[in-house]
Order: C-alpha cells, then sequence, then structure tokens
C-alpha cells in the first residue's frame, strides 16, 4: 500500500469564527493558514512525496500550493475529498447549531446522524474510503502520497482504516 500523508487544510476565518463550511467556495486561508502551508512545504519537501492529492476547495488547495511548488508537482483535485455536506447548516455557527435537537446526536453518535440537506456521516466515509481506495490503486506500494483535505474527513478515514 502506498504511503499516505494526511493533511488538513491551513487555517481559515470560518474556523476562527466557528462556522461549519461544509461546501461553501470562496474560503481562503488567512495569514496564519498561509504561514502554515509554508511551514509544512518547508517541513515535506526533502520527502519522496510521489503526487499531491487535494479537495477542491480553495483552502485546502492554498495548502496545497507551496508543496506543490517545492516538489514540482501538479495538484490533482479530487471531488470525492471535499468536506462533509453539512446542507443546510453550511455557514452557521456552531453555538447557534447547539441548540438543535440534532447537534446532540451528531456529537454522542455521529454514526446516526444526517444533515439537514447533506450527507449522513456514513455516506461521507463511504465516499471518503472509495476516494482513498481509488488513488491507492493508481500508485505504487510504498509510494509516497499527500493528501490535503479536512479534519472530519480525515478522522472517518483513519476510523475506517484503523478498524
Amino acid at each position: 500500500m502506498p504511503i499516505f500523508l494526511l493533511i488538513r487544510h491551513g487555517e481559515n476565518n470560518f474556523l476562527k469564527q466557528s462556522r461549519l463550511p461544509g461546501h461553501l467556495p470562496g474560503i481562503h486561508l488567512n495569514k496564519r493558514g498561509r504561514e502554515q502551508a509554508v511551514a509544512l512545504s518547508e517541513t515535506l519537501k526533502t520527502l519522496p512525496i510521489r503526487a499531491i492529492y487535494s479537495s477542491p476547495l480553495e483552502r485546502a488547495v492554498e495548502t496545497a500550493e507551496p508543496l506543490a511548488g517545492s516538489l514540482g508537482l501538479p495538484i490533482q483535485l479530487r471531488g470525492g475529498l471535499l468536506d462533509s455536506d453539512v446542507g443546510e447548516w453550511q455557514g452557521l455557527q456552531i453555538k447557534t447549531l447547539r441548540r438543535h435537537p440534532l447537534w446532540k446526536l451528531v456529537q454522542e453518535h455521529p454514526s446516526q446522524a444526517c444533515f439537514p440537506g447533506g450527507e449522513s456521516f456514513v455516506e461521507l466515509q463511504q465516499r471518503l474510503v472509495r476516494e482513498i481506495n481509488t488513488i491507492r490503486a493508481a500508485h505504487k506500494h510504498r509510494n509516497m502520497l499527500a493528501v490535503i483535505f479536512h479534519s472530519d474527513p480525515i478522522k472517518l478515514v483513519l476510523a475506517h482504516f484503523l478498524n
């Protein structure tokens, strides 16, 4: 199996405002996030990374760009690596969502939850695992790959592959 470096995108203002970004376009890295992306590149530029994959959302692509530049590799955008589809909750503040009856289920039993107008955690995990397996099949054993995407999706991928 290839070696996957699962990397969360850098900081953005949505995070600082405690909002759920979901699939919203136009969420860019803030100053600290851009600094994190450069630091990531400096840390990883000597590794034998063979490919860089990214969610197509700006915050992930912007995190991948310095590394891609350092390594001279293209960023391969993969829709299967998109963040959680939180549906009607997209853009809302977490402090508002905490009052919603579904919030407790999302926090305590996420495998039973489905975002209103969005996807369930089970559907999200299935999408992500399919994407990782597709990427895996395209590479040789022990190739090192950088995969830049989102926090909850990374946790779901790890949960699946760690059983």
